[in-house]
């Protein structure tokens, strides 16, 4: 049995204080399961409550009453100042990630009336930079990075079928790894995606070249990988049990090293370059967070900044500087 994070196990701070941030962050991550929140959201603020908690005691503070603005703001301070064992600091994101679930804990106290009021209401947050995607693809480099995986083999052929529904649907590498047999309507063209982020349900198209993929992988593939009492799941690897994410985004990054294209990229690189060349070839921005599963259009709107082939084009045909080619009638002087 795999060994559990002891020190996430541990109780924080005085076991007979009933009242103490650590018995009131229990409270509040089983009213978050209550509420229907996602089992990834509830584990990640376990851990950055926890830390949060345990920094707390360190400094004497037992108790949510004892929690301040200036408190809260001292230790945004300090994941500031923070520096990871291989010496980078926390990102901005990974920041967020701490002062949110502080956040939704204080709110929680306070509307629980634990507390009188809620420190961290007014507690400034980092502000996110929009950063564009690092690589995108232009379709003929995708092409070049599908075509490295070896059709012949079943492994090769699965490999192949799982980049193909990537660069079709621009899903996210876990909700790849989720899909079962059932999720797919063949003849209509559509894939289901359930407990995605947030734990959010959607239904999608996929492709006709995609779908061609599937059916070649379901019935010359997959039965070779199938193992006895096999799940449902749709890519399975030699053992017959679904394909995890760490494994998937390693294949992945190998393939991309394999076609030589002078780009490095991930599962997410599918996910970014479907989104630009959908964009670029006039697909509404609507549909495409659809596609995406962005809760927020401004997330989707990156993509916008991407796209430059339209911008180009425009550029090309109303700028007034124009090159004029040497007329090869001329008379050199």
């Amino acid at each position: 049995m795999p060994r559990k994070n002891l020190k996430n196990q541990q109780i924080i701070g005085n076991p007979a204080n009933a009242e103490s941030l650590y018995y009131y962050m229990l409270r509040f991550l089983q009213w978050c399961g209550i509420q229907q929140r996602s089992k990834v959201t509830i584990k990640s603020w376990e851990i950055y409550l926890r830390r949060f908690i345990r920094w707390c005691d360190e400094r004497g503070l037992q108790n949510p009453q004892e929690i301040t603005k200036p408190i809260l703001e001292r230790y945004q301070r300090h994941l500031f100042l923070y520096r990871q064992p291989n010496g980078q600091p926390l990102s901005v994101s990974g920041q967020m990630g701490y002062l949110t679930a502080i956040r939704a804990y204080f709110k929680w106290l306070t509307r629980a009336n634990h507390i009188l009021y809620n420190p961290a209401s007014e507690l400034d947050l980092p502000k996110m930079n929009k950063r564009l995607p690092k690589v995108t693809l232009t379709p003929a480099e995708a092409e070049t990075v599908l075509n490295q995986a070896d059709i012949t083999t079943t492994a090769g052929l699965r490999d192949r079928t799982m980049m193909e529904v990537l660069y079709s649907t621009g899903i996210r590498r876990k909700e790849l790894t989720n899909l079962q047999t059932t999720d797919i309507d063949i003849n209509r063209g559509i894939l289901m995606i359930r407990h995605g982020k947030g734990d959010k349900d959607r239904m999608i198209p996929i492709g006709e070249r995609a779908i061609e993929w599937i059916l070649k992988y379901l019935n010359e593939s997959r039965p070779e990988l199938v193992i006895g009492m096999s799940d449902n799941m749709l890519f399975i690897n030699s053992l017959g049990r679904a394909v995890g994410t760490t494994w998937l985004s390693r294949l992945i990054t190998k393939y991309f090293k394999q076609a030589d294209i002078g780009k490095q990229g991930s599962c997410h690189t599918f996910r970014h370059t479907m989104a630009t060349l959908m964009l670029e070839n006039g697909a509404d921005i609507r549909y495409i967070q659809s596609m995406l599963g962005h809760a927020n259009l401004e997330t989707t709107q990156i993509y916008t900044k991407v796209s430059i082939k339209k911008l180009k084009d425009i550029h090309t045909a109303t700028h007034p500087a124009k090159y004029q080619k040497p007329n090869k009638n001329e008379t050199k002087h």
